[in-house]
């Protein structure tokens, strides 16, 4: 590996600067991205090894990020399960026959993997092969409750009430639910090791929905069941949005990284995971919208705050559409000129 930043810092060894990657960096705030959406709709992009591939290389060509994120979705989870997908244009994700009841549940399958989801890993060789090396690849999955989310809510929501009545009032089914999320999600991710990934990342995006007590329960424990399943076979980075109060579990969780979120400071992050695991982030996405010279001054800063060492600088959410691109470049390019 040419550029081995990322994998040293998920490790926790010494390095002359952090690395530096954004989520959803591979999308819709580049130009040569929108060329590409504009001739294929989005499952076609996913399902298409050649595009997935060529999607999650623009970013690494136009910035020399320090690791490549493969362009997917947490949804083609579901879609492989049995349960119908669809993305609408300005709408977002669309579940037409949620998963709300035991005789819903009943359709749902635990897929074979190489049968559902083998265009994820053909991309990923083809990746691979683009890549030659250069940096590090990262295969992700949602976490079981941002995927339950979705299949329950059957579409975004901003409570997620729905999902949360099933879990309170049939827990047995919110439970069998996760459980079959849970061994998808481990055969895909240990399929996409297999397939070439260097590090997985698992994406708990709606964590913080849920009270400190109920995220041990209907989510923080199927994760830690992921990340026993991969730990020994690759770098496991758990990433909870809104889930500052569940770090101190999550540090010792076998997890090689843990990603962070804007709202919470690199003092209490450090001070809540006991100082010792790698962290990943955590710049607010909105202040990419800041002057350049704002954002250099705001990035060396972050650095210094969470320090140099066990730590990848990256956002603290996904990088939104509507920031300008020399704004992603001085992100990038503040991390490559920090000096300690």
């Amino acid at each position: 590996m040419k550029n081995d930043l990322f994998l040293k810092a998920l490790k926790g060894e010494t390095v002359e600067r952090p690395p530096v990657w954004m989520m959803r960096q591979a999308g819709r705030y580049l130009p040569e991205f929108m060329e590409i959406k504009a001739k294929y709709d989005f499952f076609t992009r996913c399902q298409t090894p050649e595009l997935a591939s060529e999607i999650t290389i623009q970013p690494i060509l136009r910035y020399g990020m320090d690791a490549a994120i493969l362009f997917s979705d947490i949804l083609v989870i579901p879609q492989a399960m049995n349960i119908e997908v669809e993305m609408k244009p300005n709408f977002g994700p669309y579940l037409p026959n949620p998963i709300r009841s035991q005789k819903d549940l009943d359709s749902v399958i635990v897929p074979d993997i190489q049968d559902t989801l083998g265009y994820v890993m053909d991309a990923i060789k083809m990746t691979k092969e683009k890549l030659n090396d250069e940096v590090p690849l990262i295969g992700f999955a949602g976490s079981p409750w941002t995927i339950l989310c979705y299949c329950v809510q059957g579409q975004g929501s901003k409570n997620f009430d729905k999902a949360k009545e099933l879990c309170f009032t049939q827990p047995v089914v919110a439970h069998s639910l996760l459980q079959k999320i849970t061994d998808t999600t481990i055969a895909y991710l240990k399929a996409k090791v297999a397939a070439g990934v260097n590090a997985v990342q698992v994406f708990d995006s709606w964590g913080g929905m849920l009270s400190p007590t109920d995220y041990q329960e209907f989510s923080w424990q199927y994760i830690q069941q992921i990340i026993d399943a991969l730990k020994d076979e690759a770098p496991v980075i758990a990433f909870g949005k809104g889930c500052w109060f569940a770090l101190g579990d999550m540090a010792k969780s076998g997890a090689s990284a843990l990603g962070v979120d804007w709202t919470c400071s690199a003092r209490n992050a450090r001070y809540l995971t006991g100082g010792n695991i790698t962290l990943q982030g955590n710049f607010d996405p909105s202040r990419l919208l800041s002057p350049p010279a704002e954002i250099k001054k705001m990035v060396h800063q972050m650095i210094n705050e969470f320090g140099k060492d066990k730590y990848i600088v990256n956002l603290g959410h996904g990088i939104l559409p509507n920031i300008p691109l020399e704004n992603a470049k001085a992100f990038i390019d503040a991390v490559k000129e920090y000096k300690a």
